[in-house]
């Protein structure tokens, strides 16, 4: 784990991206499912996973759809990234969703629908088998 930018104790189901994700274009605020066509998480839920992408993209408004599918509770459980734009950063602090930056290592060991414990309290990152 290299940076803990929110805090927080979660453990769910990894749902990855080797692409960024745009939020304002790329995510339903009102079901947190993943509406671009070109994207490959396409029809893919992200409430209740951990969403492992490698950065985020686009406008800053962004923050807003993070905050937002928070408030509609289709929000993932956490997010794990390469880098944290400020996009993302802010998104995530606004709606409380922690967020961890990781190595390239890191993300490249990190598989799509494995289930992994985050605790940045310890500073722990787990997969389970």
């Amino acid at each position: 784990m290299n940076k803990i930018l929110v805090s927080g104790k979660v453990e769910g189901i990894v749902l990855k991206s080797n692409d960024p994700i745009n939020f304002l274009g790329t995510v339903d605020k009102k079901t947190g499912i993943i509406s671009d066509k070109k994207h490959p998480l396409f029809e893919k839920a992200i409430k209740d996973t951990i969403l492992v992408f490698p950065s985020g993209v686009g406008s800053s408004v962004g923050a807003y759809t993070i905050y937002s599918i928070k408030s509609n509770n289709v929000a993932p459980l956490a997010m794990i990234c390469k880098k944290a734009d400020l996009t993302v950063a802010t998104g995530c602090a606004l709606a409380n969703i922690p967020l961890i930056t990781i190595s390239d290592e890191e993300f490249l060991s990190i598989k799509n629908g494995i289930k992994i414990s985050l605790d940045t309290d310890s500073a722990t990152l787990s997969v389970h088998q």
